[in-house]
């Protein structure tokens, strides 16, 4: 592939990346059309039931598009949805070459776009950085496979590695706030356990940048939840969905269910929890494709466990003797993260890494 190449799809890259967190449960694609070396039309999938990227970047191509080059970030779709088939509208546009980063496994698609494309005469290429698109739509890939949510571990902690400390709300500050909110807004779902909603009362919202609120997922195996909890309370409160136990009290479920709340329920794991896999591919099936966990130690150590954590972030503040719980309690006590970067958010220090292959 020549320099040029790479220089569109990072374009489409870029402009897929735009919508995160609003397009579940299809994957976010942006699309490039160039021709003669300029870019003439471009475009990216803004929600699920709105045009896709390769349609938007056509249409802003116009005549254009005729003998031009596509570069899409996934596999165009073959199938009518909620939209045309893709393949046909670039046919019809005349295009002469598509470049894609990634095959589409979803099983409606997964190559029937390709060979459809090659069917009309139309030059087709895949593979182009295909890693940093694979990333990109990890949600969706990890969904479409495994049948729920890429999970995303979010812990604060101390330097010594513990989760609270007396007479402070937050363990770290304003730069590391932001960027907890910043992901609430690029992740589909943020969850977390009864206990942070019985501890801390959160909102759960997106308050620290601009942006949307995420579907809030209370982890509750016992109805515990408070009818009078910020994330009950809320203005949307269908945005806030509660999962419980099958034989969780009665009475305590309908006081949530009447406070106008989604309730869903799961069955137990063998300790007596929520079984979180069950919860999870659930999830999945309503189209979530990401979650954000900013649950306590305890379930954050039970997503672990069970092998659903697939990356984790922690947040480390320049404290030492904290108090509270482990950052993972009764987790396995050796982790080894891949791909693991650092860096500074104020005066806090982030380190991320993938948890899974």
């Amino acid at each position: 592939m020549e320099e040029s190449d790479r220089k569109f799809m990072r374009r489409a890259l870029a402009l897929a990346a735009r919508a995160a967190g609003r397009t579940s449960p299809n994957p976010l694609v942006g699309a490039v059309i160039e021709r003669d070396g300029a870019i003439v039309g471009e475009g990216y999938h803004h929600a699920s039931g709105e045009p896709h990227a390769e349609v938007e970047a056509l249409r802003a191509a116009g005549e254009r598009a005729r003998g031009a080059t596509m570069y899409v970030t996934l596999e165009p779709c073959a199938h009518h949805g909620q939209t045309p088939p893709c393949v046909d509208a670039i046919r019809e546009a005349g295009v002469a070459r598509v470049i894609a980063a990634l095959r589409d496994p979803n099983p409606r698609v997964d190559g029937r776009g390709f060979r459809a494309l090659r069917d009309a005469g139309i030059s087709v290429e895949q593979g182009l950085l295909a890693d940093e698109a694979a990333r990109l739509n990890e949600g969706f890939l990890t969904r479409i496979r495994e049948g729920r949510p890429f999970v995303l571990l979010k812990i604060a902690t101390t330097v010594d590695g513990r989760v609270a400390v007396a007479g402070r709300r937050y363990l770290v500050g304003k730069r590391a706030l932001r960027e907890v909110h910043r992901l609430r807004d690029r992740y589909d779902a943020v969850l977390v356990g009864v206990g942070t909603v019985l501890a801390d009362d959160p909102a759960l919202t997106v308050r620290e940048v601009r942006g949307r609120d995420p579907l809030r997922v209370i982890v509750d195996s016992d109805a515990r939840t408070p009818p009078t909890a910020k994330v009950v309370r809320a203005r949307d409160p269908q945005r806030t969905m509660v999962l419980v136990a099958r034989d969780a009290d009665t009475r305590r479920v309908n006081r949530l269910r009447e406070s106008g709340v989604l309730l869903a329920t799961m069955p137990r794991d063998p300790r007596g929890g929520l079984d979180l896999g069950a919860a999870l591919r659930w999830l999945g099936e309503q189209g979530v494709n990401t979650v954000l966990s900013e649950a306590g130690p305890r379930v954050a150590a039970s997503l672990v466990r069970a092998g659903l954590a697939d990356r984790v972030l922690f947040l480390i503040a320049p404290i030492v003797g904290g108090g509270g719980a482990p950052a993972l309690a009764d987790a396995p006590t050796a982790l080894e993260l891949r791909d693991p970067r650092s860096r500074r958010l104020g005066e806090d220090v982030a380190i991320e890494g993938y948890l899974r292959p």
